[in-house]
């Protein structure tokens, strides 16, 4: 079986048997130690002397026992010794460790290799192939990650040692696990940066560009939708509301212009597409112009053809910037340009309480005109007058000398407005200066002290002065009583469509000086009063009450306030209760002026109540001016105590 019992070595070293160094092994075991190993240690090949030196150990530590003690007593069995730990050996001398090239820097626990070793006799104990028994424990504490007792089943800790051992080296930061492994990684960088890409590393540090929180927030999206961005899936970037600003301060409008304002635009089919336009932007023209407000000028619009339609209501908008809106709104509706029937609309129903009308402001309508109208404006206009409305007439390229004779009616712009001086008509002469008539047609509108067709106190009245014509005045004391009743009517404004004064001198028997509206004209009714003639006879007051109902009050306008002043020095001969309470139940404003020998009782029989505001008494007929005043100021608080239409 041993080829060599001599212990020569063999020729080819480098494809030695097992079974010639085996023999070698036992034929070592009956030569002294010197001599083997000085055969051993001269040899030239690295393995042979590693053998050499453990047989060497061997035959030291196993004297006196038999060769299958020494390899199978202890060491053998024992090839592979319980550790503490598998960690850091603790390195043979002159051995030198380096870290293998493919180490990652970082705390962490990496594999490292030891050097080849250098040719050196003590280089023969660290052979890894026959570890020594008696190694000491390790000297190092146990590490943190040690699970604890070794498992029978864990095979980890029964793995040969090869010579490797564990060291921390440094090594990256090793991120914790990802707590939501069901979002992509764009989603992950969308979530940390935001929408801007993350910025480089700087040399003063590696800064994140953080998401602006104050302008955008980002919301997970519930799910995915077909049509939604993919490069926005999973999250969505919402902008935030922004925070609403103050609104500016809405004007209050122009005090100094302080109209209830009602514009009647032609919606006709003869003014055309393009003309209505045009219209319509002179109409925002003037609402800009005019500064509508509350405290100032409001302004409507109504829209006439067949029929008048109201497009804007007084109330339905307060600043002008609302009204231009509503004014682009509008749609032509067509038809004839029925005027008339305009005017008796807005007189009837546009200016009202429910519509917005204000009441203490004047009214104002400005009907524009294409032409002329198609019906009677004269009935109507004067009816809308005699409301308090003060017409203004704007007539766009107005009929021709040839094209009146085919006007329905005649002159109707002097028959149709408030005053026939010019104040109130504003003719244009094509539609492309319509708009350069704007500023001055509300310079007029706005002149609220030439509006002189507004219902006032001093011009909404039928006034029916009953004077007392008997012997016991007396011819001076009857032209005291006349100038009285010239001071009174001198304070009112007097025409057929303002206040209207008759009169009514009475003794026994009665008499109708003039009659209402049979002096139009202040001066001709001051001049008529004038011309009275004093009558002379008995003094039959109640019987001149009726009288004065029946001759002047039932002739009276609807629009009126119908106001009686009876002036008596005397006590009457006939009974004046029942008279007195038939024209109070008319509506009839009855004040009674007694004089010198006048019965207290019959002037409060006659006055209307209360009855110290309406009945006056004095000495002499001299004291009668003293009461012009007091007259005329209750008259104008009862007419605003009162509702305008």
């Amino acid at each position: 079986m041993c080829a060599n019992e001599t212990g020569g070595v063999p020729e080819n070293l480098p494809t030695i048997s097992l079974s010639f160094i085996f023999c070698n092994i036992i034929s070592l075991s009956s030569i002294s130690a010197p001599h083997v190993s000085f055969f051993y240690l001269g040899s030239s090949h690295p393995y042979l002397a590693s053998v050499a030196a453990a047989s060497s150990r061997q035959s030291q530590n196993g004297q006196g026992k038999s060769p299958g003690q020494v390899f199978r007593g202890s060491a053998y069995p024992n090839r592979f010794p319980q550790r503490a730990s598998a960690g850091l050996r603790r390195p043979e001398a002159g051995s030198a460790i380096r870290r293998q090239p493919s180490s990652p820097v970082g705390p962490a626990f990496n594999r490292v290799q030891p050097a080849p070793p250098e040719r050196t006799p003590t280089m023969s104990q660290s052979n890894p192939a026959f570890p020594r028994r008696d190694w000491a424990p390790p000297s190092f504490p146990r590490p943190d990650w040690f699970p604890g007792v070794r498992r029978p089943a864990d095979v980890s800790y029964a793995v040969p040692d090869s010579g490797y051992t564990w060291s921390e080296t440094d090594t990256p930061e090793i991120p914790a696990r990802d707590h939501r492994p069901d979002i992509s990684e764009f989603e992950r960088w969308y979530y940390n940066f935001g929408p801007y890409p993350p910025r480089s590393t700087d040399s003063d540090g590696s800064r994140k560009a953080s998401l602006d929180s104050t302008h955008t927030r980002v919301e997970p999206v519930d799910a995915w939708k077909p049509e939604a961005n993919l490069y926005e899936s999973g999250f969505s970037v919402r902008e935030q509301e922004p925070v609403p600003r103050a609104l500016e301060p809405v004007s209050q409008g122009d005090p100094n212009c302080k109209v209830d304002l009602a514009f009647l635009m032609d919606g006709s089919w003869s003014i055309g597409k393009r003309r209505f336009k045009i219209q319509k932007d002179f109409l925002a023209e003037v609402a800009q112009a005019i500064n509508v407000g509350v405290a100032g000028p409001m302004m409507g619009i109504i829209q006439y053809g067949d029929d008048p339609v109201t497009e804007i209501s007084l109330k339905s908008y307060s600043n002008s910037r609302d009204v231009k809106s509503g004014i682009d709104k509008i749609v032509q509706k067509g038809g004839l340009s029925n005027v008339g029937k305009a005017l008796s609309f807005i007189n009837k129903q546009y200016f009202s309480d429910a519509n917005g009308n204000r009441g203490g402001a004047p009214n104002v309508a400005v009907v524009l005109v294409d032409g002329w109208p198609t019906d009677k404006v004269e009935e109507a206009s004067r009816l809308a007058r005699e409301s308090g409305i003060n017409i203004f007439f704007v007539t766009i390229e107005g009929p021709d000398d040839n094209e009146k004779q085919h006007l329905v009616e005649a002159n109707f712009v002097d028959k149709a407005v408030c005053r026939t001086n010019g104040f109130f008509s504003l003719p244009v002469s094509s539609w492309f200066a319509l708009k350069k008539a704007a500023q001055p047609l509300v310079k007029r509108v706005c002149d609220t002290d030439r509006l002189v067709c507004s219902k006032t106190c001093l011009n909404a009245n039928d006034i029916a002065f009953v004077i007392d014509g008997s012997s016991s005045v007396g011819t001076g004391n009857f032209r005291t009583v006349l100038q009285f009743v010239a001071n009174v009517t001198r304070e009112f404004e007097i025409s057929d469509t303002d206040t209207r004064v008759g009169a009514v001198q009475y003794t026994y028997e009665q008499r109708l000086e003039f009659a209402f509206g049979q002096y139009n004209n202040k001066a001709e009714l001051l001049n008529a009063i004038k011309r009275i003639n004093y009558w002379s006879g008995g003094t039959s007051t109640g019987a001149a009450i009726t009288y004065t109902a029946e001759q002047l009050f039932s002739k009276s306008k609807p629009n009126k306030r119908k106001i009686m002043i009876v002036i008596t020095d005397g006590r009457s001969y006939d009974d004046v209760r029942a008279p007195a309470l038939a024209v109070h139940r008319q509506g009839v404003i009855a004040y009674s002026i007694g004089i010198a020998w006048a019965a207290q009782d019959e002037l409060e029989y006659i006055a209307t109540d209360p009855d110290k505001e309406h009945s006056f008494f004095v000495d002499e007929f001299d004291s009668l001016y003293k009461f012009v005043p007091k007259i005329i100021n209750n008259i104008c608080q009862e007419f605003n105590s009162q509702p305008r239409n």
